[in-house]
């Protein structure tokens, strides 16, 4: 009865939320959101427009939603052009004047849940499985003594090795110390943002806020699952918040509220998931967000407009100014070589993008590496997956896994450093993440050093989430200043990029003035947009090298990815250089890595540096984005930089595409591309590396190329290029030799050998259609003749008719007329018309006009 009412009461408190949240009739209306001055009246735009005002777009300032009658047209925009032409000539205020922005709304796809498709999906481990594996006597002793003193009673706890792993100790979160402080989540909320949230589930319903949930799929208050695949965000709620009770597991922050925002499930607008990623953004503290654009290694897609507008708001806005936190998983297309910097949500500067690692800390074939990626947690692979709640009462589930289950575990851990630091910012929490972060693999992950004494992997990111150092790191964290930035001017390149291990380097100087009057005292992220012009973007490569030499591989190849669009204003992030100055030269590399029919040009870029402000009272906020931003690059701050051609040595320990560490047993095996790339330790300033010789020696001349082989390969190249070289002259001599002793023999001045006179009889025999004048000379045939009407347009074969052989065409034709013939492979079509009889064959004869063969 108690939570009866308390659901009650909490729904009506949704209701208030979402009240300008009614459902849509698509079928009959069209919907616009329009951004509106702070002086200009919705009601007078509606009114000048014909529309009518629904309310506000959420928590998005000024922005609102309109509706009219449905057009195949977008009113509000010829409208609007229409005002601004006339506006030359009028300059009286008119309130169409006060719109800033119109965007008519469309329904969409939603975007895909980072599952892994049934046939690759985790097989979880058996009981029996389990138990042929020796877990370590003291980890279960702690285990036992954990669970006692903290009266966690839940039926599958000590299945949960993500929390508390006896098996291979230490490969969990560790977790288990921060609850014996106490610490497990108290006063913090993570709104899971996916295809519902069963608040009906016995092992979730104490923790569920029914006031931060909605189901915009529905436009019900009750984000409740509703499809038969609708129980992902069930499943990752559980992760974060399962109720320590006698149902199941428990989540890594038990004791935290659990939302749920339902955007996943059908079609929808921008304008609603744009609300949905605000909504109640001063209670809902962490989003929780495992699902992305298609992890096929084909797709480069990023949130429209006004999605970003409500991401930048959230961190602008939400928590009181603190800024909400977005947690997202990395993908699951490794395997498809996907790679999350082609995902415009896992590149934003205001996700905490999260890969995966299995229970053995080994990199998973799915978890997609990138630039952009800052941690890793645990996940599927190995013969296990995650233990979590299910759809249903009391329903459990064992195979959750995939990025989807890393991110809402790392979203849970940010909820307990919220209940100890509910001041942190978004951007404390992304320094703490990367700060405590403990690598992992060190001989596999290909880490580099960065400038502040970090490791950084593009698989495993500044490496695995520690529960108990972030906490602990928390506690004495001091908050950073607010944000500042530094924007070069769009570099003009329009440099042909070659094909192979050779790239286009272009450097940039970014002097210690210039970010003194951006107000940037240190860097936290990195973004690079880009204009390539391409035949095939998936042979493109990029690598950004700081002016301290670390290497940030912004793009890699893409087995699959056919698209002709290359780069179109499209933004790369990178977190490797987080902590450096930026003052120095900045070089951008682009390949084009494939030696095919498919070309390319790199046109221009454009640097941001972001980071940490000098003078925290001269911050300022970053401006809402505009579909202006990079419309015309001549009329913004331009530069066009020379563009070198260079080869960066590879680092054999560095790999582009991922592979699989080991084996997993519950995963199909899969073929594998595994290709090098450049990493710090190999990496030179483009001058320096058109000068740069492999480690091999050679035994050729500096002006031959060694094609970057080996010396022993050298020899083998250049031998059989001087044995073929041989060969065509031997070859040439010998025809040479024979001409000179036919015209000797034949004392003839003919240049082609003669035919015999049986074949000259032959085919002067008066067989019709057979030969014309062409090819004769003094009565004989050459072989020259010969070949010439072997390459006209006609066949021996057809030409040469008998007295009955039109009768046979006739037969083969069927109907006269202008009617195709369908002719074999080597000979072409022959278009018959009305008048291709015997008669006409007479006339050509009778004239003394040679037969013209089928054409």
């Amino acid at each position: 009865m108690k939570f009866s009412s308390l659901t009650t009461l909490l729904g009506f408190a949704g209701l208030t939320t979402a009240a300008n949240l009614i459902p849509r009739n698509w079928g009959s209306s069209d919907y616009y959101v329009l951004h509106l001055d702070a002086r200009t009246s919705p009601h007078e735009v509606a009114r000048s427009l014909g529309l009518s005002h629904e309310g506000p777009l959420g928590e998005l300032k000024d922005h609102h939603i309109f509706t009219a009658k449905r057009d195949e047209h977008d009113i509000v925009k010829r409208e609007l052009v229409e005002r601004r032409r006339r506006k030359r000539s009028l300059g009286d205020r008119h309130v169409l004047d006060g719109v800033l922005f119109s965007e008519k709304q469309q329904l969409r796809r939603p975007w895909e849940k980072r599952v892994l498709p049934v046939m690759q999906g985790p097989a979880p481990r058996s009981a029996f499985a389990r138990a042929e594996e020796t877990a370590s006597a003291e980890a279960l002793k702690k285990q036992t003594k954990v669970a006692t003193a903290l009266d966690i009673r839940d039926p599958i706890f000590l299945e949960q090795w993500h929390l508390f792993n006896p098996i291979q100790v230490g490969h969990d979160v560790n977790v288990t110390d921060v609850w014996l402080q106490g610490i497990t989540g108290k006063n913090a909320t993570v709104a899971i943002v996916d295809d519902g949230l069963d608040m009906y589930s016995d092992d979730i319903k104490d923790n569920y806020y029914a006031a931060g949930s909605y189901d915009f799929n529905d436009h019900s208050n009750e984000p409740k699952p509703r499809l038969p695949d609708d129980r992902h965000g069930t499943r990752c709620a559980g992760e974060v918040s399962a109720v320590r009770n006698n149902v199941c597991g428990v989540g890594v922050a038990y004791d935290s509220k659990i939302a749920g925002l339902r955007i996943l499930s059908k079609l929808i607008s921008d304008a609603d998931e744009a609300v949905a990623m605000n909504y109640d953004f001063q209670h809902n503290q962490i989003y929780s967000c495992s699902w992305g654009p298609p992890d096929d290694g084909r797709s480069m897609d990023a949130p429209g407009i006004l999605i970003r507008r409500a991401m930048l708001n959230a961190v602008q806005n939400g928590r009181g100014g603190k800024g909400s936190i977005y947690v997202f998983a990395s993908g699951n297309g490794a395997a498809n070589e996907d790679n999350c910097n082609f995902d415009g949500y896992t590149n934003s500067i205001y996700s905490i993008t999260v890969g995966a690692v299995d229970r053995k800390g080994l990199h998973p074939y799915y978890s997609e590496k990138c630039s952009a990626g800052l941690v890793v947690t645990y996940s599927s692979g190995s013969g296990d997956a995650i233990h979590t709640t299910d759809v249903g009462t009391n329903s459990c589930y064992n195979g959750h896994g995939g990025t989807s289950a890393a991110a809402p575990l790392a979203a849970g851990i940010f909820a307990l450093v919220l209940q100890i630091r509910p001041d942190l910012s978004w951007r404390d929490m992304q320094y703490l993440a990367m700060d405590t972060a403990v690598p992992i693999n060190l001989d596999t992950g290909n880490w580099q050093n960065t400038t502040i004494g970090k490791k950084f992997s593009h698989t495993f990111g500044y490496g695995k989430v520690d529960t108990y150092a972030i906490v602990e790191a928390a506690k004495t964290w001091k908050n950073v200043k607010p944000q500042a930035w530094f924007f070069s001017p769009w570099i003009h390149v329009n440099e042909a990029i070659p094909q192979g291990d050779k790239g286009v380097a272009v450097s940039f100087e970014v002097t210690a003035d210039m970010l003194k009057d951006a107000n940037l005292e240190r860097i936290e992220h990195v973004t690079v947009t880009m204009n390539v012009a391409h035949g095939r973007r998936g042979d493109l490569s990029v690598d950004l090298i700081s002016p301290n030499n670390v290497v940030s591989h912004l793009s890699v190849t893409r087995k699959y990815d056919e698209s002709t669009e290359g780069y179109d204003d499209w933004t790369f992030m990178s977190v490797v250089h987080w902590g450096e100055s930026g003052v120095g030269k900045w070089t951008i590399i682009v390949k084009d890595t494939q030696v095919n029919e498919h070309n390319g040009t790199f046109t221009d870029w454009h640097l941001k540096l972001w980071g940490e402000s000098i003078d925290a009272s001269k911050a300022k906020l970053l401006p809402m984005p505009t579909e202006e931003d990079d419309n015309d690059h001549a009329l913004v701050a331009t530069t066009t930089l020379p563009a070198t051609i260079t080869t960066i040595l590879p680092d054999p320990g560095v790999v582009d595409h991922p592979h699989i560490t080991a084996t997993p047993s519950d995963h199909p095996e899969r073929p594998v591309n595994s290709k090098p790339t450049p990493s710090a330790g190999a990496t030179a300033s483009p001058s320096e590396d058109e000068n740069a010789q492999p480690s091999d020696s050679t035994w050729l001349p500096s002006f031959l190329p060694t094609f970057g082989a080996s010396a022993a390969t050298q020899v083998w190249i250049y031998g059989s290029a001087i044995l073929i070289i041989l060969f065509c002259g031997g070859l040439g001599l010998y025809f040479w030799m024979a001409r000179a002793k036919r015209l000797r023999n034949k004392g003839d001045d003919y240049e082609f050998e003669l035919l015999d006179e049986e074949e000259a009889e032959g085919l002067a025999s008066g067989e019709k259609g057979a030969v014309g004048t062409a090819g004769r000379k003094g009565g004989r045939r050459t072989r020259g003749g010969e070949l010439y009407d072997a390459f006209a347009g006609g066949s021996d074969d057809e030409d040469d008719f008998g007295p009955d052989d039109q009768y046979r065409d006739q037969a083969e034709v069927g109907t006269r007329g202008n009617e195709k013939r369908g002719v074999g492979e080597d000979d072409e079509q022959h278009v018959i018309g009305e008048n291709d009889d015997d008669e006409d064959r007479d006339d050509e004869s009778q004239e003394g006009r040679p037969l013209q063969g089928r054409q």
